[in-house]
């Protein structure tokens, strides 16, 4: 089955949808996304997934007029087209098509929406969290501003890259105070020598991560300890466990940093039960 995209009002096959040469989410990256997870047929943690693209237009001041409930309607008639029962939908939103300029057109353009959907591979994703995952660290090159969920990824298109060429699945930015921050495309936590969840906290310097959210509220209302600071790379190599957590990759275990084993250099237990339970709401 061929996959149908949405643009600007018009819902058509993927191969043939596209956006003027002009747009500013191509010229400028002057453009956002969100992504939800679909399990079971239904978006996952819908309202996080919407408040956060609503505070992404905000922050980039984009005039996204569309209703949350008009907008719902488009991602679910979108996934229905796509018969996506288990995987993504994706929404990019720009300022719009204007005469290239780095200032905001004027007077304002409509935005550009466009919305796809696609399924993944549950089976390789489940696979993949059994197995644990390998990460690198790299020094932080992203701007200052990696709060807001903007299509500006090219650091994290070379970050990830790179973990590819050196065998591992994701890299963790580093900070100049040798603290990780996130990863190119997840959260970073770990479980420290005390048991404690360790990730950092929300800040301008990493994506407000709604998964992320998720599994933290599930470890608190388990009275697990968690405590939002960030860690060293040495303290995540010594640490029992690492995973990672991203909207399509909730709580994969993280087996080696650099080469390095984690714990025993296998999925832990904490990690594992946060899986478990986050997808268990999913259910």
């Amino acid at each position: 089955m061929s996959r149908i995209a949405y643009v600007d009002g018009v819902y058509l096959p993927l191969a043939s949808a596209g956006v003027s040469v002009l747009d500013r989410g191509f010229q400028f990256a002057d453009s956002i996304y969100e992504v939800w997870a679909i399990r079971g047929g239904r978006l996952f943690d819908a309202e996080g997934h919407m408040a956060r693209l609503r505070r992404s237009l905000r922050e980039l001041r984009i005039d996204f007029t569309m209703s949350d409930a008009a907008l719902y309607a488009v991602l679910r008639e979108t996934q229905r087209r796509n018969r996506v029962a288990d995987g993504i939908v994706y929404v990019q939103i720009s300022r719009g098509a204007a005469v290239r300029d780095h200032v905001f057109p004027s007077p304002a353009v409509r935005p550009t929406l466009i919305v796809t959907a696609k399924n993944l591979d549950r089976a390789a994703i489940t696979e993949r969290a059994a197995r644990g995952v390998k990460v690198i660290t790299l020094p932080e090159t992203r701007w200052a501003r990696c709060d807001i969920k903007s299509v500006n990824l090219l650091p994290n298109v070379l970050a990830r890259q790179q973990a590819k060429e050196k065998g591992a699945f994701e890299a963790w930015f580093v900070d100049r105070d040798c603290l990780v921050t996130e990863g190119t495309s997840s959260n970073a936590f770990i479980v420290d020598a005390q048991g404690r969840i360790r990730t950092a906290a929300l800040s301008n310097q990493i994506l407000h991560g709604v998964t992320r959210a998720g599994l933290l509220k599930i470890a608190r209302d388990r009275q697990m300890r968690v405590v939002e600071e960030p860690f060293t790379v040495e303290e995540a190599k010594a640490a029992r466990e690492a995973f990672m957590s991203a909207a399509s990759n909730p709580a994969v275990p993280v087996i080696a940093i650099d080469g390095v084993p984690v714990g025993d250099g296998r999925p832990g237990p904490i990690a594992q039960a946060l899986r478990a339970l986050y997808l268990g709401a999913a259910v």
